[in-house]
């Protein structure tokens, strides 16, 4: 007797494969390995062609294929090559919730979280795209209601709703940190109230706004952030003259109250943060606050 023609017995097979005696018994019961033939005790008996099956069956098995799936590719009702396509995509979906699970409880313990916070964060970073997508949308939707859409406003509107189609693969902590912070901003009533001020006060005609504002921004942003940088109060007689350098000497007390106002309708750190967090999201490089530099600016002016 040759390989060809040898027959073994269930046992036989287990010790050539290395499989559990039941597992191929569980298998030929069910006729995914079928036996050659019995031997005259009625012991099942299978040849070298069966010693294959099972190894082929034990392979997509180990690939995460159900017994009914694996049938159905020996019976050739499925095509293999479909099969692995399918369960491809099925493990991309189980090795993306195992980063994302493994990013929450980075964050978790990096944060020293509590047992609330973990769950809130898990649901959170669990959310599809279309669902982030959907919580971001519904924000600025409720924020902008009846914002002109050919306002600056409605400009800030649309740039708000850039989160990216996906959270990365493998997502940083601070990608997840920045995920779960920017849900908490869109979903607190105060943030949305102040977002939306500034988009109504965008809105408004230039005229209504005291005419052109008498300063350049990139001015500002020099001049402030020295002072900042020197720890010159706003108040002090230094502080005045680098005020006086931004928007000149001759400005009357009043307008600079007025001025003062104007700016701090548009100045806000957690609306600033918001911008951080969408570009941490989407993966852009970080840029310099420049929040401090007019809240600096608005103190000098009402100084």
């Amino acid at each position: 007797m040759n390989d060809r023609t040898e027959l073994f017995t269930i046992g036989q097979l287990a010790r050539r494969t290395g499989l559990p005696v039941r597992t191929i018994r569980f298998w030929s019961d069910i006729d995914v390995i079928p036996p050659t033939g019995r031997s005259a005790s009625g012991y099942r008996l299978y040849d070298t062609e069966a010693v294959a099956r099972l190894e082929l069956v034990r392979t997509l098995r180990e690939l995460g294929l159900d017994l009914g799936t694996v049938q159905r590719i020996l019976a050739r009702q499925s095509a293999l090559a479909d099969v692995a396509r399918a369960h491809v995509r099925a493990l991309d979906t189980e090795i993306r919730s195992l980063q994302l699970r493994r990013a929450v409880l980075r964050s978790v313990a990096r944060r020293n979280s509590t047992t609330e916070e973990m769950r809130v964060m898990n649901r959170l970073a669990r959310l599809s795209a279309q669902e982030r997508q959907r919580m971001i949308d519904e924000f600025v939707d409720r924020t902008f209601a009846g914002v002109d859409p050919y306002e600056p406003g409605a400009r800030i509107a649309e740039a708000m709703r850039q989160m990216p189609a996906e959270l990365p693969d493998d997502p940083t902590p601070e990608q997840v940190d920045a995920w779960l912070e920017l849900a908490e901003l869109v979903t607190d009533p105060e943030f949305a109230q102040r977002v939306r001020q500034m988009a109504v006060a965008g809105g408004q005609p230039t005229a209504d706004r005291g005419g052109p504002p008498p300063y350049d921004h990139a001015v500002v942003i020099e001049q402030a952030g020295r002072a900042l940088a020197d720890g010159i109060a706003p108040d002090s007689a230094e502080g005045r003259a680098i005020l006086d350098q931004i928007i000149g000497p001759g400005v009357a007390a009043d307008e600079r109250v007025r001025l003062a106002d104007e700016v701090a309708t548009f100045t806000d750190r957690r609306v600033e943060r918001y911008w951080e967090l969408l570009g941490v999201l989407n993966d852009r490089p970080p840029f310099p606050p420049r929040v401090p530099m007019f809240e600096w600016f608005i103190a000098a002016l009402r100084g």
